[in-house]
This record gives C-alpha cells, structure tokens and sequence, in this order.
C-alpha cells in the first residue's frame, strides 16, 4: 500500500476554494484532476523526488505518496505550506463582513492562496508571469521542469533546484526554455540563491516591514511592483494589489462599466481593506470562478 500522511484542517478551511484559488495549480510540478479535485505535486524526498496526491477527506488533508523514501515531518510541513493551513486571515473576514458583495469570502472560507513549498520555486514562477500570456508562463515553467528538474521514481519531476538552474547558461534558457528577456534574470537569480547572495526562504520570517521587503525584492533583475507585490501576496503580505492587465481589465468590468479607469481608481476602491486590500481585490475578481461562470 502507498504512504499515507493525515494532516488535520484549521477551523473553516476550504479545500476547494484554496486548491483552485490561482493559476499556480496549473503550473507543473502541480496537477489537478479537476473531477476529485486531488492535487498533485512533485515533493522533495530523502534520495529523489516523490510524488504526492492531496485531498481533502472531511475531516482531515490526505497526502498520498509514491514509491520513493521521505521524511514525514518535511512532506507535512510542505503540505501546511503549499495550502496555507496555519495561515490567519481572520482579519480579512473581519473586513469584509458587513459589505453585501464581499461577505461571501468569508462564509465559505476563501482567501487562502495556493502556493510552492518554497519562496524560490513561487519567485521563478512569478517571473514566468510578467509581460506575456498564461500559455507562455505555463510553456516556460513546463520546459523548466521538463528539462531541469529531477525525476521521481515514477517518472513526474520536481521543480528545479537553484543549484541545476545556475547549472546552465543564459543561452539555455533562451533556447530550450523559450523564456525570452528573462533568460538572463533566470541565470542570474539563480547563481545568486545558490550562492547564498540572495536567500528567498528567509522573506518568510524577515523583521523588516513590507516596504523594505518589497524594496528588497525589487532589486532581483525582472521584479517591478506587479511582480514584488505578486509574490508578496504568497508570503502573507497583502497590502499591494499587484496590477496587471488580467486584474485591471475584470475591476473595468465589475466596477466601471467595462470602461478603462486610471490605477488610483482602483486603489481607492480597495483602500477601505488596508493591508488587507491585495487579497480583497484577488477574491472580488475571482469570485464568478466559483460559481460556475467563466474566469
């Protein structure tokens, strides 16, 4: 039989509303079956990446594991991590309590925003979304795994390490990861995590306010306000809205009338939900995802 790991769920957690809250389910090592909703990812293990299958049983989070040795305590956490389970975003459903539109949020306990199990891995796949299409980020990250990343004993790989990404040069990712512009960003990013110049994980637990954070984020070549504030958004901080066309052009729709309205619009709009306001926006304009209409 498969390795079993139970992992007991947060007071009015929502599976679904966390699995499918963004586009990183759709980026490989993850997987969804949409059908069961069983997520599928590709985890660290002792000696070689395993593969993993989350789902939610009722009562608890269930990760079924592949052939492969693995250390119990690791998968957990990363599991905790990838679902967000000890995250408390009570604040938010204090704030949107009492708006018509927006208590919902709270009664069905969305506001949780899938993530990696590591900082680097969403710093890479953030990259992957600035300036072009969702199939060209889907393109890059699946050439990222494909060609870089480890396989597992059956056969699914994991996401690149920083040390394999430093492995190769700028014409590599230019060549056979079609990544463009970035293809320098991507070399240098990863020298520097690998060397240690630059180290990701600790924006978890870092002292410094989110300015300074997303100042220090900026710095990474490829990282303007969209995409610190992106990826701010999956360390816990919500205080920017990370625009770009998708978010501005849906707010056009839901709250102008389909017309174009300058950004300051828009952030009066959410100014009301303060340093909650980046995970306001993102549950307002998904919100038709989970009634059946189209995204």
């Amino acid at each position: 039989m498969s390795p079993v790991i139970h992992i007991r769920k947060p007071a009015g957690f929502s599976y679904r509303h966390t699995v499918t809250s963004h586009g990183w389910v759709d980026l490989a090592p993850f997987g969804l079956d949409r059908e069961k909703l069983r997520l599928r990812y590709v985890f660290s293990g002792l000696h070689m990446p395993i593969e993993g299958t989350i789902s939610d049983t009722g009562k608890s989070i269930r990760v079924e594991l592949g052939a492969g040795e693995f250390n119990k305590e690791a998968i957990t956490r990363a599991t905790r991590h990838i679902l967000r389970l000890d995250d408390d975003i009570d604040g938010l459903y204090a704030k949107v309590a009492g708006i018509e539109n927006m208590k919902w949020i709270g009664e069905v306990g969305a506001g949780r925003m899938l993530r990696s199990p590591t900082v680097f891995e969403d710093l890479v796949k953030t990259l992957c979304t600035t300036n072009c299409s969702w199939g060209l980020t889907r393109n890059m990250v699946n050439n990222l795994v494909g060609k870089l990343g480890e396989p597992s004993a059956g056969g699914r790989r994991a996401f690149p390490t920083p040390e394999a990404m430093a492995a190769v040069g700028e014409d590599f990712y230019r060549s056979e990861i079609k990544a463009g512009y970035r293809s320098a960003y991507f070399f240098e990013m990863a020298k520097a995590v690998h060397s240690g110049e630059i180290d990701p994980e600790s924006w978890l637990s870092t002292e410094l306010s989110t300015a300074e954070l997303k100042k220090e984020i900026k710095q990474i070549k490829g990282f303007g306000d969209y995409a610190s504030e992106n990826l701010l958004k999956l360390l816990g901080r919500y205080d920017g809205l990370a625009l770009d066309s998708w978010l501005r052009a849906k707010f056009y729709e839901r709250h102008n009338k389909s017309k174009v309205c300058p950004d300051k619009k828009i952030e009066r709009h959410y100014k009301t939900f303060g340093e909650w306001r980046g995970l306001a926006i993102w549950c307002d304009m998904t919100e038709s995802w989970f009634k059946g209409e189209e995204a």
